[in-house]
């Protein structure tokens, strides 16, 4: 009896283009926004039959129980109805056999266990597993099969790890039919979690790296900008004036691929026209809320500013990195700063 797992591909990368921020005028800043993406299934038409083969537990009637060491409070059952049912309507066209499930009562020997677990471990050598079950192809079948199932994950999710389990021991393998059930990897999304903006740090780590592209800046402006940029994050390295948790930090990096933010001087913008800034956030989106949970990856783009606005623009952006909006802001980067108080050294 093989083991199969099911690969989890939760933890999507998506990104939010934020509004631009333009440059000179005192009231043309507006507040960044957020486009993150949206969820990308795995659904492709399921057409061809199974071929008949016999049942390999001997019985059409399995009796089905359901442990639960992961949430007391969250009750499975419905959710393993949900994906018993499935196959009680599919097995016949894809497994070549009928089958029917009944859920166990407490003094009942069941002939399935599925088990909720905080993790799945020793099932393969997949990563970031979210179930495991035996591919039953043959009898006789010794009892009780188990499928683990990693908890924490929606309704939605749990149900389409339940089927795609459930498939193997009907004694389906990956990528059989129905494809979009038993595809080797799927996307899968958590129960509700807090997002970035609602996080006092919305990275993993408190110390990020930083990578600075001044190649387009004139030759005798390079040192002064340099300055700048620094300025900007030395600020938010002494805390922002509470706007940020005080132990963060920034290390520099010569590679653009191995930096969590990237600052860049171009002549032309990627999201508009003229001088100013503008802002990409990349992240993670694990519940699929359409909002970033988590950030990966800011990259900041400088269009044509005076030099001593520059620190302003990555400072403004830098805070839009630790999820600041709105009155978030420390009061020197507010989007009601003057033109003066843009170009001051408002940091000292």
């Amino acid at each position: 009896m093989t083991f199969r797992a099911l690969a989890l591909v939760a933890l999507l990368v998506v990104a939010g283009c934020a509004m631009p921020v333009p440059t000179d005028a005192p009231d043309a800043d507006t507040p960044p926004g957020n486009d993150p993406g949206t969820e990308r299934g795995t659904d492709r038409p399921t057409t061809v039959e199974a071929v008949d083969r016999a049942n390999p537990y001997g019985e059409g009637t399995l009796v089905v129980a359901v442990e639960n060491s992961v949430d007391d409070s969250r009750d499975f059952e419905p959710l393993v109805r949900e994906a018993l049912d499935y196959w009680e309507e599919n097995a016949e066209r894809y497994a070549g056999y009928d089958v029917d499930y009944r859920l166990a009562s407490d003094a009942e020997e069941p002939d399935l266990i599925v088990r909720f677990v905080p993790e799945v471990s020793d099932c393969g050598r997949e990563d970031h597993i979210a179930g495991c079950a035996p591919r039953v192809t043959s009898g006789p079948v010794e009892r009780p099969v188990v499928v683990h199932v990693r908890g924490g994950f929606s309704d939605r999710s749990t149900v389409r790890v339940l089927q795609h389990e459930l498939g193997h021991t009907l004694g389906l393998d990956h990528d059989d039919e129905p494809r979009d059930v038993m595809a080797r990897q799927s996307v899968l999304t958590t129960l509700p979690q807090r997002d970035a903006t609602e996080r006092a740090l919305p990275w993993n780590d408190s110390t990020l790296s930083v990578y600075v592209d001044a190649s387009a800046v004139p030759a005798d402006e390079r040192d002064a900008t340099r300055r700048q940029v620094a300025a900007a994050l030395g600020y938010f390295a002494d805390g922002a004036d509470g706007a940020v948790p005080e132990n963060v930090s920034f290390t520099r990096v010569d590679d653009p691929a191995d930096a969590d933010v990237v600052v860049r001087f171009d002549e032309e913008s990627p999201c508009r026209s003229g001088p100013g800034s503008c802002g990409v956030v990349e992240g993670t989106d694990p519940d699929g809320d359409g909002a970033l949970e988590t950030y990966s990856r800011l990259e900041i783009t400088l269009t044509d500013l005076d030099t001593d606005a520059v620190a302003w623009h990555v400072g403004r952006w830098l805070g839009y990195g630790f999820g600041l909006r709105g009155e978030e802001y420390p009061e020197p980067l507010r989007e009601s700063a003057s033109y003066d108080e843009r170009r001051s050294e408002w940091w000292a």
